[in-house]
């Protein structure tokens, strides 16, 4: 049985990169067999709560406000769409539901509702999960109180190209954030975003740094750059697919126990690569049509896909559905505090 190690370094990571790709498959595939049921896959869905106007200059992102990408900006969503969204993700087959907002970090005046947020989806008997930029210790305590299960943190890069790719928040404040989900009992998810750029040695840099975390990331989403006009990155040369292919599989195997996500990027894989990558240990996605601002394969095309590969979508227990009433109608003071920008 592979055991979880937190101490890997680079001439190992990079031995493993070097490996045959069959080797380095097989390898991967053991390791996913000793922890997981090699044919089952976690599905999440993602909903954009509050969209664009980012004050942080993130050189991939859409919603940053430092650059014209035609992104519209949408004010932090009512309640009652986020659960109706929610309900309707469950019925096509999520088990877990993931809110992001594109915040540097939230508001006081913000945290109720997200607060609520997190409890109304929670009672549909579903995982909670959110990604709303920096956290102090005092908010992620709250949000942990609430109920959250998962809380979404990306650490991108690596610490050495961190810099060409973010310049508004340091790599520390990243890894800050993630503590302070640890000790707030949430489970951590965090990974990266490969093809912006980056060598070899990068990937192999934000991997040993998940990997060397006190507690591995119990989520880790490999993004594949997805390219948006009016961003510095939106004109980069494509990373080359066996690569990403070869990320996923390191990933699996200096993360064990860990799920694997395939996020954003996957439009544009098609269905071998997808194979590949499930091969290679990934074993849970982003299911719908739309990841925060970017496009995603279709719902139908992902069950296609699971038929022709006779996966499955992994079952999750959580509490059973109850029914709560919205406690922060949209009509009061403090909603209207939410809204004003």
């Amino acid at each position: 049985m592979t055991h979880s190690r937190h101490d890997w370094n680079r001439a190992e990571l990079r031995a493993l990169f070097d490996l045959p790709f069959n080797d380095l498959l097989f390898r991967a595939q053991t390791v996913h067999r000793e922890h997981f049921d090699p044919n089952a896959v976690q599905v999440s869905t993602l909903l954009s709560i509050k969209t664009g106007a980012c004050p942080e200059d993130c050189k991939y992102c859409s919603q940053s406000g430092h650059y014209d990408t035609g992104l519209d900006k949408e004010k932090l969503l009512e309640i009652e769409k986020v659960v109706t969204e929610a309900k309707a993700a469950r019925e096509t087959g999520a088990s877990r539901f993931c809110m992001g907002a594109a915040w540097r970090s939230p508001r006081d005046k913000d945290m109720p509702y997200v607060l609520e947020m997190v409890k109304q989806v929670k009672a549909l008997g579903m995982e909670t999960c959110m990604t709303l930029g920096m956290l102090a210790p005092e908010q992620a305590k709250a949000l942990g109180e609430a109920g959250l299960d998962y809380y979404n943190h990306n650490l991108d890069t690596s610490p050495e190209y961190y810099g060409k790719i973010i310049t508004t928040r340091s790599y520390a404040d990243r890894l800050n954030t993630l503590a302070h989900v640890r000790e707030a009992g949430i489970k951590v998810c965090s990974g990266g975003i490969i093809g912006m750029g980056e060598k070899r040695e990068d990937r192999i840099g934000l991997l040993m740094e998940l990997a060397n975390l006190p507690e591995h990331p119990d989520s880790v989403p490999i993004n594949m750059l997805v390219k948006i006009a009016g961003t510095p990155l939106g004109d980069v040369d494509d990373l080359e697919p066996f690569e990403f292919v070869r990320t996923v599989a390191v990933a699996r195997i200096i993360m064990p126990k860990s799920f694997v996500r395939l996020s954003a990027g996957r439009e544009k894989m098609n269905e071998q690569l997808q194979a590949w990558c499930f091969f290679a240990g990934a074993n849970s996605i982003f299911y719908g049509d739309k990841l925060l601002t970017t496009s995603n394969p279709e719902t139908h095309a992902d069950r296609q896909l699971f038929d022709k590969l006779g996966i499955h979508a992994l079952q999750v227990k959580t509490a059973e559905p109850d029914s709560l009433p919205v406690t922060a109608p949209k009509s009061s003071a403090l909603w209207r505090d939410a809204m004003s920008a």
